[in-house]
């Protein structure tokens, strides 16, 4: 079905909790009707490794009793949350989109699930993720044109979401893994400010991110902020700032384009509506200011220039040793792809990687040098829409089966909170537009979000 921004409805949550309370509905009968637009959708779509229907009818059953009896435990209390498969479930495998790791089972929960599991959501499922977080891509289709892939690694937390399974699932990025598939898929999404929340297991590289995909803004910052209050952030981070419900809109005053290194790789269509978008935020009476409009920016666009090429080395030999025991131990079945990553990672030294780490740090100061100038950044979610499920463009040395993350490098490199929103169709394809702030400002940026949201048409070419 081809996507239209003005008439898509996604599955929502904060809507239906004054219902719980007068009981007018329940988390149960929420559960089931989520359950079955899985069961309609899932033979096509294929976001999900793993379902736990027991488990969350027991779950949802409890949170049903909560608000029977007046003592819902948070604003998710109910929620059906599907996971991706990079993080540790109890109950659940964890796979990590590799045959390698088939049914391993490490009777774990990441910190964020267990967060959200005492915050009372009801947690679902474990979600496709390409194999090991990387770019060899899973089974999972495009919500709105199975020839399309729904981008990775988060391919099926953004595909469940764009589907209308649930409200809300987690994704993971080191690169370009939420925001880009959350704009190929319809979603709200959010990439906090890099530490917000804690990572778990995740911790081994130095600019993952653990971030959500959701239908709407109220429901993404829900649960954003209760995993935030219950697990905290990453251990010597300060954790996530701002209050239980996202800020009320405000309208930013300047606007900084982020060209980043997608640019000159976006097609005309998608480039024309995103200054249409840009157009509209001018009418608006925002102003916005480009690289040419003052040398910090230029500076700033140099300093993020090569952001595809240093996220491939830094990930690259963070993943090494990962990469090295899986191949002691089993001798083959990874990827091509990510075989090649794996040499790109033997050939690096100690100074490569030094070399790397003063780069990103030079970056991170450039983006502070801009922080007066404007309220925040906006920039599209990908070059275009989704890319054929064939496609293999390559990058940096890399080949990206699930699409080029070039407007996201950037902000992985920064570790600054993204918000991309469902704003652009293209060709019958959702393409987002994102939303960038400074560290620490992720509360802040959900009111020029909802701001943003409510101001401007969405824009179809």
């Amino acid at each position: 079905m081809a996507y239209n921004p003005a008439e898509f409805r996604p599955c929502t949550f904060h809507d239906a909790v004054p219902r719980f309370h007068d009981a007018g509905d329940t988390p149960r009968a929420f559960l089931e009707r989520c359950l079955e637009t899985i069961a309609a959708r899932e033979p096509a779509v294929q976001a999900w490794v793993t379902l736990n229907q027991v488990g969350a009818r027991a779950a949802a059953d409890a949170a049903t009793a909560r608000y029977k009896a007046g003592r819902a435990l948070s604003s998710i209390d109910g929620m059906p949350v599907g996971i991706k498969d990079m993080l540790q479930t109890k109950d659940m495998p964890t796979e990590q989109g590799t045959p390698l790791l088939k049914g391993v089972q490490t009777l774990t929960d990441s910190a964020s699930v267990l967060a959200l599991r005492q915050a009372g959501a009801v947690i679902i499922g474990k979600t496709v993720t390409t194999e090991l977080g990387m770019s060899h891509p899973g089974p999972t289709t495009n919500p709105f044109n199975a020839d399309h892939t729904p981008g990775g690694s988060s391919s099926g937390s953004a595909a469940a979401i764009g589907a209308a399974m649930v409200p809300a699932t987690l994704g993971t990025q080191v690169v370009g893994s939420i925001i880009r598939p959350a704009g190929f898929c319809g979603n709200t999404a959010i990439k906090p400010t890099f530490g917000a929340i804690h990572r778990g297991e995740r911790l081994g590289f130095s600019q993952s991110h653990i971030g959500v995909h959701a239908g709407c803004l109220a429901d993404m910052w829900a649960v954003t902020y209760e995993m935030a209050q219950r697990a905290g952030g990453d251990p010597g981070h300060p954790g996530l700032y701002g209050e239980v419900s996202p800020r009320a809109p405000e309208k930013p005053r300047r606007l900084i384009v982020m060209e980043a290194e997608g640019w000159s790789q976006t097609d005309s269509a998608t480039m024309g509506a995103f200054e249409g978008i840009l157009a509209q935020l001018s009418d608006a009476g925002v102003e916005i200011l480009r690289r040419a409009d003052s040398p910090l920016i230029e500076a700033f666009e140099e300093g993020i220039g090569d952001s595809l090429a240093l996220s491939r080395d830094l990930c690259g030999y963070e993943l090494r040793w990962t990469l090295e025991n899986l191949i002691e131990r089993f001798g083959s079945g990874l990827s091509d792809s990510m075989m090649a990553r794996l040499d790109l990672a033997r050939s690096m030294t100690i100074d490569d990687y030094r070399a790397a780490l003063l780069q990103r740090e030079a970056a991170k100061r450039a983006f502070a040098a801009i922080d007066g100038l404007a309220d925040g950044l906006i920039s599209l979610s990908s070059v275009g829409p989704a890319p054929l499920m064939e496609n293999k463009a390559k990058d940096s040395g890399v080949t990206h089966t699930t699409g080029l993350p070039a407007y996201n490098a950037a902000t992985s490199v920064l570790g600054c909170p993204a918000i991309t929103l469902p704003l652009l169709a293209v060709g019958g394809l959702p393409v987002g537009v994102q939303v960038i702030g400074q560290a620490h400002r992720d509360a802040a940026l959900t009111g020029l979000a909802a701001w943003v949201a409510a101001a401007i048409r969405p824009v179809t070419v």
